[in-house]
């Protein structure tokens, strides 16, 4: 099975004040972090999708050379915008699967991805992390829900998928980094460390 990984990192992170993507992490940056989370056995290739200060977040954030960097022109209309981005490469690719995974989950466990690739690989549609009763990324769509993330709503974006087809859905065990969301200063300082551009070196918890 071939299947993408796509890094959703296209936002202006409003509510943090500056790009997620950029925000620093034990020596390295949120999007650098995702990449390498997503590099693991069974993932054919990586795409990044920008768009916000695109060309900033492409120079500063150290991607690894085998990461494919896109961009989406139409960020500022919602994250499914970027979805359809990842899907148009995946499709080029001529994948099975992609991984769907937001910049600003960077504490995800290695082992919680290898449980949605293993469940993708098994003939799930739709793969989906779960921790504390609550979903978390990364998500893994096989190509036969492709149309469907096509079709979804902006306003509702993938979780519209989720939600009209909950037959699709098989859940594997997440991790506490997997519904660790972190869009403010405050979460950022609470689950990672110093707020940005603080004195002292990010730590996780």
């Amino acid at each position: 099975m071939s299947v993408v990984a796509v890094i959703l990192a296209a936002g202006e992170g409003r509510r943090m004040g500056a790009p997620k993507a950029l925000l620093p992490l034990e020596g390295t940056t949120f999007l650098a972090r995702a990449a390498e989370l997503m590099s693991r056995p069974g993932v054919t290739s990586i795409v990044a999708v920008l768009g916000h200060q695109a060309g900033r977040v492409a120079v500063e954030t150290a991607l690894p050379k085998d990461v494919t960097v896109v961009e989406n022109p139409r960020w500022a209309e919602g994250m499914l915008t970027s979805v359809h981005r990842g899907l148009d490469e995946a499709e080029a690719r001529g994948a099975d699967a992609l991984l769907l995974h937001p910049v600003d989950h960077p504490l995800v466990s290695p082992d919680t991805v290898d449980r949605v690739l293993k469940a993708l690989q098994a003939g799930a549609v739709v793969a989906v992390p779960s921790y504390g009763g609550r979903r978390g990324h990364p998500g893994g769509f096989a190509a036969a829900s492709w149309p469907a993330l096509r079709a979804a709503p902006v306003d509702r974006g993938a979780r519209a998928v989720l939600a009209d087809h909950p037959d699709w859905i098989l859940h594997v065990p997440g991790d506490p980094g997997s519904v660790a969301g972190i869009d403010t200063p405050e979460q950022y300082a609470r689950l990672v460390g110093p707020r940005p551009g603080a004195r002292g070196s990010p730590r996780r918890p």
